[in-house]
This record gives structure tokens, C-alpha cells and sequence, in this order.
């Protein structure tokens, strides 16, 4: 039994725990912009309604629905032949009161003269002259009529007011227009382009600091394409939404290559300020717990190191760190739910 006894009470030495396998990567340092995130609408910067300013028969659409038109392009011609006959009627009356005045004119210097030498009474010189005023004032009253109708003329070919797109057609060729009664086209100036969106009444305060030193960057980017376009910040509205508690703020593109068009919803992110220097780490870095967020960090003796942090935004799938983790520190990225505070790790990605 003395021989037996020491075998029986001898222990087993306890298992050492396997290291965990984890995908890792290094915290790095950089800029980091400090921007505001939206969904905005495209707006046309300029709109206007082309509408006839006189009665008339349209008698020829110089332009192609969605077309592209330039300022002063020739969109409508207009039948005017009854605004021509007036204007020739007009110029007529002028010529012959012009005509009529000449002879009052001469009548009155030749009056003037018989006046002197008693040879007519001052009643009828009197009368010849104020004939010859009335006259005058007869011409006045033609020229204005000239002058009416040549602009009657004018409008009988409507142009283009602004550079853009022209909308549909609401009003064919050979029916009748009022004037300012129907719009015939509608065009929208598209270069450059506007984009409303609204921002929390909380970001206002950043907005108006920093558009006070500089002109702030917006992007907008379509849905479905990679490729953002890019403008500049031109107004900030001075009220909030009390519905929404939010502020309309708006941006201006070039849009050279008229990807945007009005009411296009897009997604719009302007940029503040940038962070320098600062630590960025993958955002699948950070976890959320009870206590907070905080990150695994590998030691150099290959273990995990739980470590509260403060983030800040997010940028292309990276978080800013603004302390608890150094740039240059290896951090896990994947397999952290089988970790815990000190266990040994190893790395399985490559370099």
C-alpha cells in the first residue's frame, strides 16, 4: 500500500488554452476631414416661363423638346402681318403730320411778318401758331404709336432669355396665343446647377464659423454612380424648420458635363476643416460595451490588451481614434468575440 499510495494521489498538469487566431492591422496617422453628411435635391439655377407677350397664330417651333438653346436662340415665330399693317399705319400718320407741321411752321414765320405790318390781325396769327403747336404735339403722339408697334414687331419672335434646357412643348404650331396666357415652354439653366439639403440645427453653429473663413466644399454624388460632382457652399437660410429642427442650406455646381438635373436627389457631403495628424484605425476595430467603446491591441508579447476609446468620425471604413490607441499599434480587426483582457493571440493575416 506504502508502494501503491504515491501513484494514486499524483495530478495530471492542467492544459495549457490554444492562442486565439485574429486578423489584425496597424493603427495609422493621418488627415481627416471634418464634414457634414446630407441628402440633398438638384435645383435649377435659373427657370423661366416663355409666354407671348402679344395675340397671335404661332407659325414656327424653332426648337426640339430637351433641346440645349443659348441665350438670344430663336425659339418661336409668331404670324404678324396685322402688327406689320399697323406699323406701316403708324409710320404713315407720322410722315403726313411731319408734312403738316413743315407747312404750319412756314405759315407762322410768314404770319409773323404780315403781323408786323398790320396786314392780319393778331387773332389770326395767333391761330396759325397754336395750329402749328397742335401739330407738334400730333407728331409726339405718332412717334409714340411708331414706337408701340416696332415693339408689337419685336415680340413677334420670341428668343431664348437664358442659356438651358427647354422643357416640353405645351403649345403647337398654328394655334392661337393671348398674350401672357399660356406658357409655351418652360427652360431651366442647368449650368451651373443648384443642390438643397437641410442639416441638424445642432451642425449650424460649425457651418457658419467656418464658411465665415472660407468657402466650403460640397460633393455631391448621384445614386448608383461613383463619379461626385463638385461645388461650393452660397447660402445658408437664417431660420430652422421648427417642424424638422433643421436649416436649408444650399450649393452650387458647375455641372459641366449635366449629370445633374432639377429634382435629382443625391447624397452631399461638405467638408469643414480638416483634422491633421490624426490616429485612424478600421472601424470593425471598435466594439461597443457596457462601459463604451473600446478596441483590442496585440502586445509585443503576442496577448490582447482591452482599451477604452474615444472615436471621432468615421471616413472610407476608418474611425478616428482620439485617444486610447497610438498610431503604430497593431490592432484586431477580426476575432475579437473569442477574446478576452490578456489572452494570447496569434496573428493569422499576412503583413
Amino acid at each position: 500500500m506504502m508502494v501503491l499510495l504515491p501513484a494514486c494521489s499524483s495530478e495530471q498538469p492542467a492544459a495549457k488554452s490554444s492562442p486565439v487566431p485574429v486578423i489584425t492591422a496597424l493603427s495609422v496617422r493621418g488627415d481627416v476631414p471634418i464634414s457634414i453628411s446630407a441628402f440633398g435635391t438638384a435645383e435649377a439655377y435659373q427657370t423661366v416661363s416663355v409666354r407671348s407677350q402679344i395675340t397671335a397664330r404661332i407659325s414656327k417651333v424653332h426648337f426640339k423638346e430637351g433641346q440645349g438653346v443659348k441665350k438670344g436662340d430663336l425659339l418661336v415665330e409668331l404670324d404678324c402681318r396685322s402688327n406689320l399693317a399697323a406699323l406701316k399705319q403708324a409710320e404713315a400718320n407720322l410722315l403726313k403730320d411731319i408734312a403738316l407741321a413743315r407747312k404750319a411752321e412756314q405759315d407762322v414765320r410768314r404770319y409773323a411778318a404780315l403781323v408786323e405790318k398790320n396786314y392780319v390781325s393778331r387773332e389770326e396769327y395767333d391761330q396759325v401758331r397754336a395750329n402749328s403747336e397742335a401739330l407738334q404735339a400730333t407728331i409726339r403722339a405718332d412717334q409714340a404709336l411708331v414706337d408701340g408697334s416696332r415693339i408689337q414687331m419685336q415680340h413677334c419672335s420670341i428668343h431664348a432669355p437664358i442659356d438651358g434646357l427647354a422643357g416640353r412643348l405645351r403649345v403647337d404650331e398654328g394655334n392661337i396665343l393671348k398674350a401672357d396666357d399660356v406658357e409655351i415652354v418652360s427652360l431651366n439653366q442647368i449650368q451651373p446647377i443648384r443642390v438643397s439639403f437641410a442639416i441638424p440645427e445642432k451642425d449650424l453653429p460649425k457651418v457658419r464659423k467656418y464658411a465665415g473663413e472660407r468657402a466650403l466644399e460640397v460633393v455631391a454624388t448621384i445614386p448608383g454612380d461613383d463619379k461626385p460632382e463638385h461645388g461650393t457652399l452660397e447660402f445658408v437660410d437664417n431660420e430652422i424648420d421648427k417642424s424638422t429642427g433643421t436649416a436649408t442650406l444650399r450649393a452650387v455646381f458647375a455641372n459641366a458635363e449635366k449629370r445633374l438635373l432639377p429634382g435629382q436627389f443625391v447624397t452631399v457631403v461638405m467638408t469643414l476643416a480638416t483634422l491633421p495628424d490624426a490616429t485612424l484605425v478600421p472601424s470593425q476595430a471598435v466594439n461597443q460595451g457596457q462601459d463604451g467603446r473600446y478596441v483590442y491591441v496585440v502586445t509585443r508579447e503576442s496577448t490582447a490588451q482591452m482599451r477604452p476609446v474615444q472615436v471621432g468620425g468615421s471616413l472610407d471604413g476608418r474611425t478616428v481614434i482620439l485617444e486610447g490607441v497610438a498610431p503604430g499599434e497593431r490592432v484586431v480587426i477580426d476575432g475579437q468575440l473569442r477574446l478576452t483582457p490578456g489572452a494570447a493571440v496569434t496573428i493569422t493575416n499576412a503583413e
